[in-house]
């Protein structure tokens, strides 16, 4: 089965054919850095770096570009508020989003464009789109036209343009309502960039049209986001960028939210989740494993009970793969299951991916434990296969340095654990083979899988 995904413009699921063979171009839509991110900001990083891998597996390069908008009212807002400057408040927080796509495994984008560093090729932009008719300055601002291009505007989120509302702040300038903001004529304390229209600084919708062409071309595969952004931010994106004659994205993709009591995790509601808050209850790759097991295109709706779980699960594989290799070598990476293959060909079906992983790994403690060593070796090899294409291989350079610092609990843990076992052993030298029966049991009752081997006794936690 070939690569199928769902595209939000055509909303049918659509067979993928790149624009040029052998390489895929992504544009997603990265963050404003106003604040600290929380799980549901980077869960669309997550969603997309499982994609690209899945792409890299099948031989592509991609090329990935994920954007940085560096300039915003809500970050003039903020910034203000703290009594820092724009340009600080923006970078510091640039770093904390960077660090927690890091953590988090996801694979650094080709490249990572600011807003702020391409003014010139939005002032470009606009000069076309005015050419065209499509967009026209009035009092230091500039506005792309929405009727000059009504055929074909709403397109992409379905919106009826009699009910269109940009939700921008009325201008006297507009034309029309439902026009959108180009360019921000220049207010006093505000930064500002000269252009022809006068002093001022970008709209939001037109820095992503402007990075996206400007290092993918006039056309490209695949423009990502979260659901959220389908209107006003990707329609406007759209229209622009078509109006000024390029063909933009041939697939649009959409990752939904995480909510908290229903509604859409979002600093104004209150309601967030900081990265660095929930991994001092989750490793990075269990927290991971939570984000990427559900389907992109799913709500999650976070609980410390789904958490709870989630690192359960992924220990249980973690668990398999070291016991693995503790018991019959080093374990590289080999094929995935077909039915993991089928999964994600499948619009990136993660939920069947990862039951198609937990399926190879129940296989592969059977092998196991009836001592097929060569049977548990290639279970785990093509475990290690399919978990590096969800970015969680527990042996890969990036999760094994975790797993080996894993806090105290996983020192303390195996203090207990290899205490009992002395105990254990002690009894058994003098054959005291009732108390090391009650020991072992006690073990396996804790969740702990005691094996006798001529090296002494090995332990692991079982697959639940």
């Amino acid at each position: 089965m070939s690569l199928h995904l769902h595209d939000t413009a055509t909303r049918t699921t659509r067979e993928f054919h790149p624009r040029c063979d052998g390489v895929a171009s992504i544009y997603v839509c990265g963050a404003t850095v106003q604040g600290i991110p929380h799980v549901g900001h980077v869960r669309s990083g997550l969603n997309f770096d499982v994609l690209r891998r899945w792409l890299q597996r099948g031989g592509y390069d991609v090329r990935l570009v994920r954007n940085v908008t560096d300039i915003d009212d809500k970050i003039l807002t903020k910034a203000g508020e703290a009594g820092r400057p724009w340009w600080e408040w923006a970078a510091t927080h640039e770093r904390a989003f960077e660090l927690a796509y890091d953590q988090l495994g996801c694979q650094p984008p080709s490249v990572l464009p600011r807003a702020t560093g391409h003014v010139t090729q939005m002032v470009d932009l606009i000069q076309r789109l005015i050419d065209k008719g499509h967009a026209y300055a009035a009092g230091g601002d500039v506005y792309f036209s929405v009727a000059s291009y009504a055929d074909h505007y709403g397109k992409l989120s379905g919106q009826r343009l009699e009910e269109v509302q940009q939700g921008e702040t009325l201008a006297s300038g507009k034309r029309d309502p439902r026009d959108f903001t180009l360019w921000k004529g220049a207010k006093p304390g505000e930064p500002s960039w000269p252009t022809p229209w006068g002093h001022g600084r970008p709209g939001w919708h037109l820095e992503c049209s402007a990075m996206a062409t400007f290092y993918l071309g006039g056309e490209f595969d695949i423009h990502g986001g979260g659901l959220d952004l389908v209107f006003p931010h990707h329609e406007n994106e759209l229209a622009q960028s078509n109006a000024a004659g390029d063909g933009f994205a041939r697939y649009w993709m959409h990752n939904a939210w995480v909510t908290m009591s229903g509604e859409k995790m979002s600093k104004s509601l209150g309601n967030t989740l900081s990265i660095p808050a929930v991994l001092k209850r989750a490793r990075a790759a269990e927290l991971r494993y939570y984000l990427v097991t559900p389907h992109y295109r799913s709500t999650i709706e976070f609980s410390e009970g789904g958490l709870a779980e989630a690192v359960a699960a992924y220990r249980r594989i973690e668990s398999f793969v070291r016991r693995v290799g503790q018991r019959a070598g080093n374990v590289e990476p080999g094929a995935v299951a077909p039915e993991f293959a089928e999964a994600m060909d499948d619009d990136l079906s993660t939920p069947q991916a990862i039951a198609a992983v937990h399926n190879v790994v129940r296989e592969g403690n059977a092998a196991l434990d009836r001592g097929d060593d060569e049977a548990a070796r290639d279970a785990a090899a093509s475990v290690r296969a399919m978990m590096d294409v969800l970015g969680l291989d527990p042996l890969s350079e990036k999760w094994a340095e975790d797993a080996g610092s894993d806090d105290a609990a996983h020192t303390a843990l195996a203090d207990l654990v290899q205490a009992m076992l002395d105990q254990r052993q002690q009894a058994r030298k003098e054959r005291d083979f009732a108390t090391a029966d009650l020991l072992r049991d006690r073990l396996q009752a804790s969740g702990i899988a005691v094996e006798d081997t001529p090296d002494g006794p090995m332990w692991t936690l079982k697959d639940g």
